[in-house]
């Protein structure tokens, strides 16, 4: 590590100083005196809390959003710029009459008019929305109806390909705005650049209940159509807290998440959590390029990175040392969610950058993060870490009455959160059983299997429906995957459980191989033989197939069930947030 790097991160002091006597001594009630809240005590409004309460203090002029466009030029916005175009992104909604808890989609990229919809939409107390750029008509068909869409937030392109043709499928859809045109195309498709530019640049923000619904986001199921998420304004005390003790934000911090805006990660901390702490937080148009994201680092001075499993594993594979051509002697910081870490990534992160990369863990149901790793916290490679202070985590046992909590060290179970925290979601939208069913006995049933060591540190195990039962042993997906990938030629991994009338289910590995390894019989007996060696015979796979790149949703994530259903012939379910390759 070079030595600038070593003084960058002598000289900045962890908000978190020590994780056990924060984590007894907080207080939620104690947390929300950092944050303003609105005027005259009207409530709590995300967008003033992330946008105007800035504005309008001594850090007006600072940069608030830098959007990197696909030739790597970039347009800077500060505060007080971010507050004006959101006031009148707000007064356009209110001329359109659009009201209190009504929703406001969008469908775009990176571009700045997608994190101006978000905020003006906030401040006006609609509910905001947000799709992936890259849905195909029917996925978006099915968000915008069971979302009751009253405007959709678009580029031309966009509209002509997917919308147009379902326009006359979604009659509860009042207006589309255009962010790339400067004509009205009819009364309902409207140029957005004419109508912010005529509306009033202020805009007062009504009383905002912490209970009112801010933020909807939707979450695929293996079938049938996916989850609505509703979250509340409250949920911006988790993304402060977050911001302070897991991302670690400090005063003229550089951030930059990597995630698209139509994921859970890219609104709750690509927007809301940095802008709420008062540094600049960046967005780049284009899609990951290795070399372009190494001298993004380096030319815009990043501090604090958050990014994916995915792209810190096609990084890996590269086998370069970006310290070689790039000074990122700025960075202090690399994390990473969306799919649990590896632990030769948290590895690989220490002796390329001179620090680890703090996985951390959270779903769409919490709005945050839950579970992390924290700079000034020892950390184990392939855990999650421990609770967020504030957070009350524990592994469950779910019978007949209600959850028996296992108190013994590394007990495997369901990983569950005690309910009540200011992020979690308050219903599935026209889903209300199927809402009450993820909570038991106050606690919230996450759906994940995990298992607490005697330090208090959570490891993840696997979805509850990924894991593979075979010869009577229950086998997390994660824990041989890691393995796999401890091999010198394997870059990735994922294993699924295949029917055997012998012993239950075999497990099966699906394996991605660095560059220049050959994939031959020889190449799997050998991996076979080095996860037999790490993990016995009962749990390493029996079977090799090598992929040229493993299906995975946008967010990181691996779908094993799609690797599952293609093994058996079976429906593949909702595919709309697969990544496209």
């Amino acid at each position: 590590m070079k030595t600038s790097q070593i003084f960058q991160q002598a000289k900045i002091q962890n908000n978190l100083l020590e994780y056990e006597s924060t984590f007894s001594d907080f207080s939620w009630e104690r947390e929300a005196k950092f944050l303003h809240g609105l005027p005259d005590h009207q409530g709590i409004n995300i967008a003033y809390e992330a946008v105007d309460r800035h504005a309008d203090n001594q850090i007006r002029n600072t940069v608030a959003l830098r959007w990197i466009r696909k030739d790597r030029s970039f347009e800077d916005f500060t505060y007080g710029q971010l507050k004006i175009l959101t006031s009148k992104f707000a007064n356009v909604l209110a001329h359109l009459g659009i009201v209190k808890g009504e929703r406001v989609f969008s469908l775009m990229g990176r571009i700045p008019e997608m994190y101006i919809s978000v905020l003006g939409t906030l401040k006006c107390g609609a509910v905001f929305c947000p799709l992936f750029s890259v849905f195909g008509p029917e996925p978006i068909f099915q968000r915008l109806s069971k979302g009751e869409a009253r405007v959709l937030v678009t580029t031309l392109a966009q509209f002509e390909k997917k919308i147009k043709p379902m326009l006359e499928r979604l009659p509860e859809l009042k207006y589309i705005l255009i962010t790339d045109t400067d004509i009205n195309l009819s009364e309902k498709v409207l140029s957005l650049p004419l109508l912010i530019k005529t509306a009033f640049p202020i805009f007062h923000i009504p009383p905002t209940d912490p209970e009112d619904p801010a933020l909807l986001h939707f979450t695929s199921g293996t079938t049938g159509m996916p989850k609505g998420a509703l979250h509340v304004h409250k949920a911006v005390l988790t993304h402060y807290t977050t911001g302070k003790y897991v991302l670690d934000f400090h005063p003229g911090d550089v951030f930059w998440c990597t995630a698209d805006p139509g994921w859970v990660t890219g609104t709750s901390y690509g927007i809301i959590s940095p802008l709420v702490h008062g540094v600049t937080n960046i967005f780049d148009e284009e899609e990951f390029d290795a070399m372009r994201w190494y001298s993004i680092l380096e030319e815009h001075t990043v501090n604090v990175w958050y990014t994916a499993p995915t792209a810190l594993r096609r990084l890996m594979r590269l086998d370069f040392n970006p310290n070689e051509k790039y000074d990122l002697s700025h960075l202090r910081q690399i994390l990473s969610v969306g799919e649990p870490l590896n632990p030769e990534a948290v590895l690989w992160g220490e002796k390329t950058f001179g620090f680890p990369i703090l996985d951390n863990w959270w779903q769409t149901e919490t709005g945050g993060i839950m579970i992390a790793n924290y700079p000034s916290m020892k950390v184990r490679p392939g855990s999650m870490g421990k609770p967020l202070p504030g957070i009350e985590a524990a592994i469950g046992q779910l019978t007949e009455t209600g959850i028996q909590i296992l108190e013994k060290a590394n007990q495997q179970g369901q990983l569950v959160l005690k309910a009540g925290f200011p992020s979690q979601f308050r219903t599935y939208l026209h889903e209300e059983e199927r809402f009450k069913k993820c909570f038991r006995d106050g606690w919230y049933i996450s759906g994940d299997l995990a298992r607490k060591d005697a330090d208090g540190y959570f490891w993840f195990i696997g979805r509850a429906d990924d894991i593979i039962k075979t010869s009577g042993h229950m086998v997390g997906p994660f824990e041989v995957e890691s393995c796999l990938m401890g091999h010198p030629a394997v870059a990735e991994a994922a294993v699924i459980g295949k029917p055997d009338p012998l012993i239950g289910e075999l497990v099966k590995a699906f394996v991605v191989l660095k560059s220049g390894q050959i994939p031959n019989d020889a190449m799997k007996l050998d991996i076979i033989a080095f996860a037999r060696k790490k993990l016995g015979p009962a749990v390493a796979p029996k079977e090799i197939q090598f992929a040229d790149n493993l299906p995975k949703t946008r967010s990181g994530k691996i779908l094993r069930r799609l690797l599952k259903a293609k093994e058996l012939g079976l429906p593949e379910g909702d595919l709309s947030t697969l990544e496209q390759s």
